[in-house]
């Protein structure tokens, strides 16, 4: 398929400068199709810059140097172009960019196999139980037919799926992708899932060498695996976490690393042996070096009940680490632990931090959170019936809250303690209440509110600028206003005002200065909710 390009050149015919696409039969023995892209007459179409990308399918992705030539006398040709592109025209008084995608499908459907193991893309060997992803990653099939060489099958109509095997072995995962449009239907992809029982069990004890100012560590690889084969001197290696190279070893002897100063470092230890069925897994552990242990922990200082406090565990130093949550409850060794508080008060947690390895062995830190209630939201409004065209008031009855967010269903809000608000259209409005407490603790209330609105529209008549009171801005008065568009206009015709925010009005003002005594004339077009239009005129005295 040629995306409207062959169309295109039945209309644009060539003129011996364009860019010619073509495919060839296995060995180059004959032509099996071509087309051309590019304008007819002036400059030739050329890569001057231009480039040339084709993905996994052969899409060919062509950019070129085009539409050069041309003045006011001498226009310049016109360039082909599809319905969706960035610009008809060449806006450049030179040259411009060009880009020309072409799929040809003569390939057909085809297929092709991504595997996934623990999200390792193209990984194919594992442990059993394996679990392996497979994924079609040209996607070009309608129907998918796998067989996973163990016995298992599946037919799928997506591109992805997955199998486990349960038994050590090697197996031939074949794929058919199928599109019964195309002109080869199906095609076939295989890959091959090694499932091994060879595992090895990664594990290391890192350990201070020297005095207690040291930043000097041995690290003793005590791997074992499954079938007991022994490791070969360059089965792993280590990373420090520090930026240094990564070090190839074997099982022995000890590493020894100098770290350049003080710090909290992930130190891994990595198998890279296929010989091993998890080849290449790794371990981490974690480790503190400094001379002196210093406790210290963050987390946030109040939350609420029931409170799972997350402690981030950012000592300096430490080998050994002992949380006492001031509940009562069991002690913790944990690094970094979580701890839940089901009743409300206020806890101390003490983190006790030990290094053996350190100058001062042992470190206490504590802090104090408070775990606060949850507050009570309700309300009560009125009146109730409520009469058309009348506001709601709200009665905030909440318990335990300083803060409230009133959502009245319409999509308005309000931050006011008991709000009295006017809908804009006819409906039942499920209005909620959220009541926040100093702590941000919250509880959310809601009710449904009937309400009718008659849609009405007025306009005063007069109102006097520059003063205090309802009367010194002008507005529009209504309801069920949904769309209005106001202008007011002076004598002359001028517009000095308008609008189509029903909240706003005109305070007499016009490019800075207040207007003069006189009478003004509106028109007011307004859409009202229930869909009705109207329209109103008039006049409005500002008075001074």
């Amino acid at each position: 398929m040629v995306y409207l390009k062959k169309i295109l050149c039945l209309i644009f015919l060539p003129d011996g400068d364009d860019f010619y696409f073509f495919v060839l039969e296995r060995n180059a023995q004959s032509q099996l199709f071509g087309t051309h892209f590019g304008q007819n007459g002036g400059v030739g179409d050329h890569v001057d810059g231009g480039t040339s990308r084709f993905d996994v399918n052969g899409v060919i992705y062509q950019a070129m140097c085009a539409n050069c030539s041309g003045n006011d006398n001498n226009p310049k040709p016109a360039f082909p172009t599809t319905p969706g592109v960035w610009s008809v025209n060449n806006k450049s008084n030179s040259c411009n960019e060009a880009a020309v995608k072409i799929e040809m499908n003569f390939a057909g459907v085809s297929a092709k196999i991504q595997t996934s193991i623990n999200a390792v893309t193209n990984d194919t060997v594992g442990c059993v139980p394996l679990k392996v992803d497979f994924s079609d990653i040209l996607q070009k099939g309608k129907t998918f037919y796998w067989d996973f060489g163990d016995g298992n099958t599946a037919i799928t109509n997506n591109f992805n799926t997955s199998n486990t095997y349960l038994l050590p072995g090697t197996y031939l995962v074949r794929l058919i992708a199928e599109d019964l449009t195309t002109c080869n239907v199906r095609d076939t992809a295989f890959v091959t899932i090694t499932a091994g029982t060879n595992k090895a069990l990664l594990d290391f004890n890192a350990t201070k060498v020297g005095p207690c100012e040291s930043l000097t560590y041995q690290f003793d690889n005590t791997s074992t695996n499954t079938l007991n084969i022994p490791f070969g001197p360059k089965s792993f290696y280590w990373d420090y976490g520090d930026g240094s190279p990564r070090d190839t070893a074997g099982l022995n002897p000890p590493k020894v690393h100098v770290y350049a100063s003080p710090g909290t470092y992930k130190v891994k230890l990595f198998i890279q042996d296929d010989t091993y069925c998890n080849s290449p897994d790794s371990i981490e552990q974690t480790i503190r070096i400094n001379p002196l242990v210093k406790a210290r922990f963050v987390t946030p200082p109040s939350g609420c009940v029931p409170y799972t406090a997350v402690i981030e565990n950012t000592s300096l130093g430490g080998i050994i680490f002992t949380w006492d949550f001031g509940d009562g409850s069991p002690l913790s060794n944990e690094v970094s632990p979580n701890h839940v508080y089901t009743t409300p008060g206020i806890y101390t947690i003490k983190l006790t931090a030990e290094d053996e390895f350190s100058c001062n062995k042992t470190d206490i830190t504590t802090f104090n959170i408070t775990v606060s209630t949850i507050p009570a939201a309700s309300f009560t409004w009125g009146p109730d019936p409520l009469p058309a065209n009348t506001p709601v008031q709200y009665a905030n009855t909440s318990q335990g809250a300083t803060n409230y967010i009133w959502e009245f269903g319409d999509g308005a809000t309000s931050t006011e303690a008991n709000p009295k608000y006017l809908f804009n259209s006819t409906g039942t409005f499920n209005t909620c209440l959220i009541a926040i407490n100093s702590f941000g603790c919250r509880d959310t209330f809601c009710l449904d509110i009937p309400v009718t609105i008659i849609p009405l529209l007025d306009v005063p008549n007069a109102f006097t600028p520059g003063r205090f009171g309802a009367n010194g801005i002008i507005k529009v008065a209504g309801f069920g206003i949904a769309k209005m568009s106001w202008k007011i206009y002076n004598r002359w015709g001028k517009v000095v005002f308008e609008t189509s925010d029903r909240s706003a009005g005109w305070d007499g003002m016009f490019k800075g200065a207040l207007q003069p005594q006189d009478v003004y004339t509106y028109t007011l077009d307004v859409e009202f909710s229930d869909g009705k239009k109207a329209r109103k005129t008039g006049d409005i005295t500002l008075i001074r």
